[in-house]
């Protein structure tokens, strides 16, 4: 296992030293000045020795059966890089729970995340659950500078490649989500800024569907203006939108097995739809209409 600590300033590396002592198996520990999550990975895979090249990000855990997983799909299917999904475990908060299902469900954005075998759009695998083999590597090269969404743009190149690349369902990693809606928003609103980054790079990176979440939140800001304005004329469509989410959030209260979990949802959805969609929507407007430089978003007290 190799550790790459991008020029933390907390107690990381005095943990992970401890860590190494105690293990029963090797850690490789590398350092570096904060240089960004790309520059990171590369710097690892250049340590790297192995003919399988599998990445985890440093707010996961891997399943007990993760590596055993993707080895058995590699040696029967052969593939060039894969993708695998990530999942919340019981001991998590409530509210890191909710926030699993709403970027996990069918319902929301599973289906663009490869949380479904019908996959609303191509499925890119992500860097909390990836991997390549080496021959991979030296072909396309490792990953970019993009502050967010460096492994989308590494996932493009594989399959520009003709790479076999494989979604592995039953490679699970837990993901610990963010732990306040504050942080929560900003990390989705980073991804909407980061799409659009992509799209910038290469618009194959930037399919319809990516347009959704931005076209939902103008759609509910318009009719909730309306409805205040008028509440008596407009007030099927907004009744429509608010019982869908009242919808949502019940399956995701049935899913939790916590009735709090309801009450949550009803925030967390509309954090995760509008937050996305606003980053989305201002990044677009600076890129496209404005045609600025690159623009990363929130880049302080991100976590």
């Amino acid at each position: 296992m190799i550790i790459v600590d991008d020029g933390s300033t907390d107690s990381s590396v005095d943990i992970i030293k401890g860590k190494i002592k105690s293990a029963n198996y090797n850690i490789q520990l590398l350092k570096q000045e904060n240089s960004g999550p790309g520059a990171a990975r590369n710097m690892g895979i250049e340590q790297s020795s192995g003919d399988i090249i599998v990445f985890i990000d440093s707010d996961c855990e891997a399943d007990s059966r993760w590596l055993e997983t993707i080895i058995n799909s590699y040696e029967s299917k052969k593939f060039d890089a894969f993708g695998g999904p990530d999942a919340s475990k019981t001991d998590y908060s409530l509210l890191q729970r909710a926030i699993s299902f709403s970027m996990t469900s069918f319902l929301t954005t599973g289906g663009l995340r490869g949380h479904s075998n019908h996959s609303l759009a191509r499925f890119y695998p992500r860097s909390h659950n990836m991997g390549m083999t080496r021959s991979l590597y030296n072909k396309v090269g490792g990953f970019g500078s993009l502050r967010h969404g460096q492994d989308i743009e590494l996932s493009h190149r594989i399959y520009k490649s003709g790479a076999n690349v494989l979604h592995i369902p039953e490679a699970i990693v837990y993901h610990r989500r963010r732990t306040t809606l504050s942080k929560f928003f900003k990390q989705v609103f980073n991804w909407g800024v980061a799409r659009v980054n992509l799209g910038k790079k290469n618009r194959a990176m930037l399919e319809p569907l990516h347009f959704a979440p931005s076209i939902v939140t103008v759609i509910a800001f318009v009719i909730t203006y309306y409805f205040f304005r008028d509440p008596i004329r407009n007030g099927p469509l907004f009744e429509l939108g608010l019982g869908f989410l009242m919808f949502v959030s019940g399956v995701g209260c049935w899913y939790l097995k916590d009735i709090r979990g309801f009450f949550l949802l009803l925030l967390v959805i509309p954090v995760q739809i509008f937050g996305y969609g606003l980053g989305f929507i201002l990044a677009f407007i600076y890129r496209f209409i404005f045609r600025k430089g690159e623009w990363s978003g929130f880049t302080k007290r991100y976590y």
